[in-house]
């Protein structure tokens, strides 16, 4: 059963002091539960897209599946939101979280068992990955124009995975961290190495996102939107480079600057080239 991302209804608008009937676009909200091994293990509020890569990248980064191996069977019922899995061994041999959780699409401390992995999780970044401020500037707006059904709805989370060159993944949810799970879930299934990889993220930098960003292996985020201070702190701990208020030309680079080739040292190495 294939669900629409969005909506479009009949309304009734005010402007200019008269009420009349329109049409808008609005944003599908879709529970799926996730069986573990037959037991009900947590219920996302999400977008009704891609939901196989959300679910992947969702139970690597909660610390359920550790390698790809470990997963025996997937099975998404999106007429009835449930997903089916199998793993290899069974959930209270690795972890104490009780069951039947609801994981919101809001923003905020939308993870109740959020801080009980994620200093085993976070990984410190290896990444050797360089780019010049232009690939910077190319990655958002790729992302501003692969974002069509938020400039519709403005009711969407918007992420992309990319090698700042010619690797390019965009996913979209109501909720940030299905977004990002998502553009996860897609890289295990592909068996794609993220080491090298950049995150590009449209909304703000937060603790919780940069943690995201640690766990998936990144080295880089940038985002149109500001960091936060604990963020910052955060991506300076794990030697990431955050990059944020990317719009217009220009951006603030916050922790790990070593990854942004200066333009000048550009210029002097073309020079020598030519």
């Amino acid at each position: 059963m294939n669900r629409d991302i969005r909506y479009n209804q009949k309304i009734i608008r005010y402007e200019n002091n008269t009420l009349f009937t329109t049409f808008d676009d609005y944003v599908t909200e879709f529970p799926l539960t996730i069986m573990i091994n037959g037991e009900e293990f947590a219920t996302i509020i999400c977008s009704p897209t891609n939901l196989k890569e959300l679910v992947l990248g969702f139970l690597a980064s909660e610390d359920i599946i550790l390698k790809r191996q470990e997963l025996k069977q997937l099975d998404i019922d999106d007429s009835k939101g449930f997903a089916y899995v199998e793993i290899t061994y069974q959930l209270h041999e690795r972890t104490q979280l009780s069951t039947k959780r609801l994981v919101a699409s809001c923003c905020g401390k939308s993870r109740e068992f959020y801080f009980q992995n994620d200093a085993a999780m976070a990984k410190t970044s290896m990444s050797n990955i360089q780019l010049y401020p232009e690939q910077i500037l190319m990655m958002m707006q790729q992302l501003q124009d692969e974002s069509a059904t938020f400039q519709a709805t403005g009711g969407l989370h918007n992420a992309a995975i990319s090698d700042g060159q010619h690797f390019f993944i965009h996913r979209q949810d109501i909720g940030r961290h299905n977004a990002l799970d998502k553009l996860y879930g897609y890289c295990i299934d592909n068996d794609i190495a993220v080491r090298n990889k950049i995150l590009i993220f449209s909304g703000r930098i937060s603790s919780e996102i940069l943690i995201k960003a640690a766990k998936i292996g990144v080295g880089m985020i940038i985002s149109k939107s500001a960091p936060t201070t604990l963020a910052v702190q955060l991506a300076n701990d794990l030697n990431i480079t955050a990059i944020g208020f990317v719009r217009e030309g220009h951006f603030n680079i916050y922790s790990h600057a070593h990854r942004i080739i200066n333009v000048n040292e550009k210029n002097e190495k073309e020079d020598a080239e030519s």
